[in-house]
């Protein structure tokens, strides 16, 4: 069964090209930890969900409690 990820703001390389004052700005907007999230930080829990048997048709958000309109 297919599990869903809902993804917050990541440092990828879309985002590397932001000017420094909107990385701040969109970093301040995660509740913890304030900042943007790591590729690995990603790659982490791909692996966990893919390893796991026993995760299934869950939705998991990795967002550091930012939660995005869809």
């Amino acid at each position: 069964v297919l599990s869903q990820l809902h993804l917050g703001f990541l440092r990828l390389h879309l985002w590397i090209r932001l000017p420094d004052k909107a990385k701040k700005f969109l970093g301040k907007l995660v509740l913890s930890p304030q900042r943007l999230g790591y590729p690995e930080e990603f790659a982490a829990l791909v692996g966990h969900i893919v390893e796991n048997p026993y995760i299934n048709g869950e939705v998991i958000r990795l967002d550091g409690g930012l939660r995005m309109s869809p």
